[in-house]
């Protein structure tokens, strides 16, 4: 089906009674002709795997955390059981986000495995059932950076999609707002091959849970293109398109089809991903690239060209230690300490863009309130 919802349809579904606020100068570098085709300047912010630069990503409690942080979205990442049940994890091999190594009872079950191309060794969440990983804990992936998130290592389980779904709805009640999903479907060619295909049980849990219409508060990503054309046929919720950096859909890989990601953030590939979708997830470096040093550049044109295909952009992913930061923006030389983060929001809500995903929703939310307060 073709999308048709505007700009303003998809940035504003959870935001119908945000008021219009102008935006802000950039503190980096300026926009050159930045465009806003939304009627609002209230860009949504995403909880990226929960609020996991303070807890386990991909845990109840960080989802929970981000949901009174003020996200407006918390994003789950999707993976399959042995008996296709979806589960939150950022990779199907969960050694470094759960205590899986630790367990001798599955110690036979490490193995290797070429996913998307590319041998990984590890345990992989197609090898259990749904009650084994219950028996599993997740712990932090990043303990070198985010060393007090490891306080909370082992307390946590893996959470089924249908948990995040209610955890959504509850927290919401709570608040008086709606909380919406944002799912993205994990190497969906790799799970289709060995016979769990992704998108069926997703719309499933949609259908129960009746988020199957144009402005349920649910959108749905994916870095390849063949599973969200599928799921245009599928399902009437909203879709983006993951665009990286570097690379390519690993559906193009697999078709032969040349397309980059690069190709595809061009006005004629924006234009491709329109017929299908609703928005594009970019790596934010498609936005405002970096030298080699990691300095910023001048902006493209990604966001302007994006909207003129009535496309919403969303960016990831935004981190508030000075590691993941520009070097413009780096507060003192320790790599895990908090650099200007704020600026860098400032920056990317100046060039117009819809929502954020962040591993720190307070910071995004508290940026788009000094948006307001300016």
């Amino acid at each position: 089906m073709r999308r048709t919802l505007s700009v303003l349809g998809m940035a504003g579904a959870l935001l119908a009674t945000a008021v219009a606020v102008p935006t802000v100068a950039a503190s980096a570098v300026p926009a050159p002709g930045a465009e806003r085709s939304r009627a609002t300047d209230r860009p949504i912010v995403i909880g990226h795997r929960g609020a996991s630069g303070y807890r386990p990503e991909h845990t109840l409690e960080a989802y929970r955390l981000a949901i009174r942080q003020g996200a407006d979205y918390i994003e789950p990442d999707l993976v399959a059981t042995r008996d296709g049940v979806l589960v939150a994890r950022h990779e199907n091999e969960i050694s470094g986000t759960t205590d899986v190594a630790a367990r001798p009872e599955f110690a036979a079950r490490k193995t290797t495995k070429t996913i998307d191309g590319v041998a990984v060794t590890g345990w992989f969440t197609e090898d259990f059932t749904l009650a084994e990983l219950r028996t599993l804990r997740a712990k932090e992936r990043l303990p070198r950076v985010r060393v007090a998130n490891t306080a909370f290592d082992g307390r946590f389980e893996v959470p089924t999609f249908q948990e995040v779904v209610d955890l959504a709805r509850a927290e919401g009640r709570a608040r008086g707002r709606t909380i919406g999903v944002y799912p993205e479907t994990k190497h969906p060619t790799y799970f289709a091959s060995i016979g769990l295909p992704l998108e069926e049980p997703l719309v499933d849990v949609l259908r129960r849970n009746k988020l199957t219409h144009r402005n349920s508060p649910v959108i749905i990503q994916s870095f390849e293109t063949a599973n969200l054309r599928k799921l245009d046929k599928m399902i009437d919720v909203r879709l983006a398109q993951l665009l990286d950096a570097s690379g390519r859909p690993y559906d193009f890989t697999v078709a032969g089809d040349a397309r980059s990601y690069a190709d595809l953030a061009k006005p004629a590939g924006l234009k491709w991903i329109a017929s299908y979708a609703d928005g594009v997830g970019v790596n934010k470096n498609l936005i405002v690239p970096r030298d080699a040093a990691g300095k910023l550049l001048a902006p493209t044109t990604l966001v302007r060209d994006a909207h003129r295909e009535r496309l919403v952009v969303h960016a990831w992913t935004f981190r508030a230690e000075n590691q993941f930061l520009p070097a413009d923006l780096r507060i003192g030389t320790d790599p895990i300490a908090r650099g200007d983060i704020q600026a860098e929001y400032e920056l990317f809500y100046e060039l117009g863009l819809d929502g954020v995903f962040s591993d720190h929703p307070d910071t995004a939310v508290a940026a788009r309130e000094g948006l307001a307060r300016h």
